[in-house]
């Protein structure tokens, strides 16, 4: 298994207590850690608002951030899940984007959807479209970067977006070359179509699974084993009708992650986690997100964290991404996944 972590920007108020001019330096400390560490990716959320709810509390850029990253780190591969379609024109975006892929030297991922979000939708000055209608702007957007990064330009007339001819130039590094040898972690890699790898995230099976079967090296969904067994198999079906081998395609999935050394340890740090949001989300709201983190693959001891994931991994999960919420102010957590867990799965 792969594994990928969430560097803490402020919407999941994972950065509350942190004087705002010291929130960068925490960032990046953090970015710089992993670095140097066992991930082969770092995140960060494409988001405006804090979650689940609305405050004033400080939410990051997601792409300033990939390029503050790109330019602060060496190895590791730098992706957002997942960038919002509807918040940047595709040309645009994929401008932005190939830029990050230059400066970072070839390390851009793309993680890319429909979003849902509606609070910020509205208050961005976005409207807020129908579901069929984000989705069929995701279908057009990746078009469009598809295009621009694989032959230094687009074209579309599409019901949501029309570019003609939007020049991106310089193309990204990983449109005219293979991923770098630098990064042993991604050896046993499926090959990738050229440009910046397309992260699909969601599960909508008209649309969303049949986007990610033309044009992703990776989709992104979780849910029971169940659920990502029929998502999985409804992949397969899309992949079947446009010859393209499945294989060429790794499932992720986003993990809340609390790991402590006892149970006793994970609970206590489970607390800690849930104090620090009560006084902004209420106790109704604690209250599922408490029953989010106990649900999770990541939540529990290492054994614990380690079986979960192998048997995933046995249903087809080649990629994991973890959310640690104490990242900011805690990182002992994090060692104890990267020690224990990690080798478990490797």
């Amino acid at each position: 298994m792969r594994f990928g972590i969430f560097i803490p920007q402020g919407w999941r108020l994972d950065l509350v207590g942190i004087d705002p001019a010291q929130q960068w330096e925490a960032m990046n400390g953090l970015a710089q850690r992993a670095d140097t560490g066992p991930w082969e990716s770092l995140w960060v959320y494409d988001h405006f608002h804090t979650v689940p709810v609305a405050t004033q509390e400080a939410t990051h850029d997601a792409w300033t951030l990939m390029s503050a990253f790109a330019a602060s780190t060496t190895r590791i591969r730098l992706g957002q899940m997942c960038t919002c379609m509807g918040y940047r024109n595709p040309a645009y975006l994929a401008k932005v984007a190939a830029t990050v892929d230059i400066i970072s030297g070839g390390r851009a991922e793309m993680g890319i959807g429909g979003g849902w979000y509606e609070h910020e939708w509205r208050a961005y000055g976005y409207g807020f479209p129908e579901v069929r209608d984000r989705l069929a702007m995701l279908r057009e957007g990746v078009e469009i970067m598809h295009q621009a990064w694989t032959t230094g330009s687009a074209t579309l007339d599409g019901k949501y977006y029309q570019v003609d001819g939007a020049i991106v130039q310089p193309q990204p590094l990983q449109a005219t070359q293979p991923l770098q040898a630098t990064q042993p972690l991604q050896a046993t890699q499926p090959q990738q179509p050229a440009g910046i790898p397309f992260w699909i995230a969601g599960g909508g099976e008209k649309v969303t699974l049949k986007v990610a079967a033309k044009y992703a090296s990776y989709t992104n969904f979780a849910g029971s084993i169940e659920e990502f067994d029929h998502k999985r198999s409804v992949l397969h079906e899309h992949c079947a009708a446009l010859g393209r081998d499945p294989g060429e395609i790794t499932q992720s999935s986003n993990i809340n992650t609390i790991v402590g050394a006892t149970e006793a340890e994970a609970e206590e740090r489970l607390r800690a986690v849930l104090d620090r949001l009560a006084p902004f989300v209420g106790g109704e709201r604690r209250a599922g997100i408490e029953a989010e983190y106990r649900g999770s693959l990541g939540f529990g001891t290492p054994e614990q964290v380690a079986e979960r994931l192998q048997e995933r991994a046995r249903h087809g999960l080649g990629y994991a991404i973890h959310y640690f919420p104490e990242a900011a102010y805690d990182t002992t957590g994090i060692e104890l996944f990267e020690t224990q867990v990690v080798p478990a799965l490797s």
